[in-house]
């Protein structure tokens, strides 16, 4: 199970970033999933979402152990730049990687999440932008994708966004 949580950061300066995506380690148990916290500037689109998306999908792919976590950047300029760090099973070092996932492939899974979990997103942000948000609320929204998995397979992911296409949205 993937367990995103969406945030939306108010604010009326312009933003050199469409989003930041962050995950936090856990064990994968039931009880306790990883979850990835999506949090979007300036007015949230079901694109600027897609593409938020599509960098924890991609970084996911990429992740060299378990309990890695990532921090990125997604831009239009630069696509998703971040890090990810971990700790070594056998030397109880950290481990710290660098991430650069391009524009264009960010662009690629964002069209694919569009296309098989489009009414979900939109939905999603219609939550965030609903008008009745108590003042001074954070506006976040979480929902777990069903199906599978925390997944390394992009298409595992998509999978588990077309199961969730029922809604499965609760105000945090």
């Amino acid at each position: 199970m993937l367990d995103v949580m969406v945030q939306w950061e108010q604010g009326s300066g312009a933003y050199a970033s469409i989003a930041r995506v962050s995950s936090v380690a856990s064990p994968e148990t039931l009880e306790s999933p990883s979850r990835d916290v999506v949090t979007l500037y300036g007015r949230p689109t079901a694109e600027s979402l897609a593409l938020a998306l599509a960098a924890a999908v991609e970084a996911r792919k990429g992740q060299f152990a378990a309990d890695a976590t990532r921090e990125m950047s997604v831009s239009e300029a630069s696509g998703a730049v971040g890090d990810s760090a971990w700790h070594d099973r056998s030397t109880g070092q950290l481990i710290r990687a660098d991430l650069h996932i391009p524009l264009n492939v960010l662009h690629e899974t964002a069209r694919t999440l569009l296309l098989d979990g489009g009414q979900a997103i939109r939905r999603l942000i219609a939550g965030l932008l609903m008008p009745d948000w108590p003042e001074g609320t954070s506006r976040a929204l979480s929902f777990q994708l069903a199906g599978g998995g925390a997944t390394n397979r992009a298409s595992d992911i998509l999978e588990a966004v077309r199961e969730a296409d029922a809604g499965n949205f609760d105000n945090e």
